[in-house]
């Protein structure tokens, strides 16, 4: 009988260490909003997304390539970009063809975590791209490790219910011997039916953020699985689609 590949969750960057990450596929998750955006970008034919972990490398090289420069800081456009976190800010009328430069306070500090760590492949992953990401790590027969960004190293909610959709899609391909993972999956079973009632129910405190900058519409989406089903995969500093 064939051992099946393991798969471990990392609640929180401050724990990635704790893992064998350069045996492993990392799927980097910033549900709100980093990893939805990418998403939507790509899916929307952007070319490609650049993730870096400094608003003024953001700006270096949105200048060098002619990009779009964007990026949050707690949760609202960070000084000096032309453009946020948002995954409406990039239709495809406005993003096809071009390159988009990203920075976020957690989603792209853990991708360059996982990188240095010398993973064997970085992906990312939300709900808007939740089937590809299932498919693939279903089809791949490696070690996966689920990296939660959660909010400045503290557990979230979003991300969590992340892992927990995928190990309640795939969970069977792996062996499982992790109580985050089961943890995870615990939580999204309780909340399937109403992701979005859930985090307000449960006071999300990245619900609670997001709301008071009246972005309700993008914690929808964010929650929404299928709205941009594409594998975003990092090459060679890039993230594209595969």
């Amino acid at each position: 009988m064939t051992q099946k590949p393991s798969l471990y969750t990392s609640l929180s960057p401050a724990l990635l260490h704790l893992y064998d990450v350069n045996n492993s596929i990392v799927v980097i998750i910033d549900v709100l909003r980093a990893t939805s955006t990418i998403a939507t970008a790509l899916f929307n034919g952007a070319r490609s997304v650049i993730p870096v972990d400094s608003v003024s490398r953001c700006i270096e090289i949105g200048k060098q390539i002619d990009g779009i420069t964007a990026g949050e800081r707690d949760g609202q456009i960070a000084e000096g970009l032309e453009y946020g976190n948002s995954p409406f800010e990039y239709p495809r009328e406005f993003i096809a063809g071009k390159t988009l430069v990203l920075t976020t306070t957690n989603g792209t500090r853990l991708l360059h975590m996982a990188l240095e760590k010398g993973s064997r492949q970085i992906i990312t992953g939300s709900f808007p791209n939740l089937g590809a990401v299932c498919d693939y790590l279903a089809s791949a027969g490696q070690p996966v490790i689920l990296g939660c960004a959660a909010w400045k190293d503290r557990v979230n909610m979003e991300d969590t219910l992340f892992a927990g959709a995928v190990i309640n899609a795939i969970g069977n391909h792996f062996d499982i011997n992790c109580d985050s993972s089961h943890f995870a999956a615990s939580l999204y079973a309780r909340a399937k039916n109403d992701l979005f009632g859930f985090m307000k129910k449960n006071k999300a405190s990245h619900y609670h953020r997001l709301m008071g900058f009246g972005l309700e519409k993008d914690i929808r989406y964010c929650l929404t699985p299928g709205g941009a089903n594409i594998l975003p995969v990092y090459e060679e500093g890039k993230l594209l689609v595969k």
